[in-house]
């Protein structure tokens, strides 16, 4: 048992979540999403969660085990040719967690997921939230596009581009 991460759980807040990913943000990141997701045929969500409720936390549970809930809660697996992918960010641990569909994670892999998570961590530590998840959605977008191109004909939303907070 981690008491220290403990603490930062139980002192995590909605509205410190809140200040970090205002309103305006939030809008923001959803238009990345909508803007990046024409150029490809992938499907991207992102959410965020303050902090993990008392019983999980207790019990160890990861950033990483509960992206893979939220994947599933969100349905993110859920698209006609298994190219969703979920980028997780858990507040209290500022640890980001990406997870891809079946199809996406078969083409990409572990250390291409690591390497965006790296990249919005780096942001996070500096305090610049929107600004690390707009770039990581970008940068998730780039490959998609490579290994997903937009066929040209007229693309069907399949997942809300709203970002989701827990």
């Amino acid at each position: 048992m981690n008491i220290k991460r403990i603490f930062k759980h139980l002192s995590a807040s909605q509205a410190a979540m809140r200040r970090k990913f205002p309103r305006a943000s939030l809008k923001r990141i959803e238009q990345a999403i909508a803007e990046v997701e024409l150029t490809h045929a992938g499907q991207i969500r992102f959410a965020v969660e303050s902090a993990l409720d008392i019983g999980p936390l207790f019990a160890g549970q990861t950033a990483r085990e509960r992206a893979i809930e939220v994947f599933a809660h969100l349905r993110v697996w859920d698209t006609e040719q298994n190219n969703g992918v979920l980028i997780y960010l858990l507040l209290a641990d500022r640890d980001v967690e990406i997870v891809a569909d079946r199809g996406v994670h078969a083409r990409l892999g572990q250390a291409t997921w690591e390497a965006v998570c790296q990249e919005m961590e780096a942001a996070f530590r500096q305090g610049r939230f929107e600004e690390g998840v707009i770039a990581g959605v970008r940068t998730v977008g780039s490959h998609l596009a490579r290994h997903y191109p937009h066929s040209g004909a007229d693309k069907i939303n399949e997942l809300p581009d709203k970002p989701v907070l827990i």
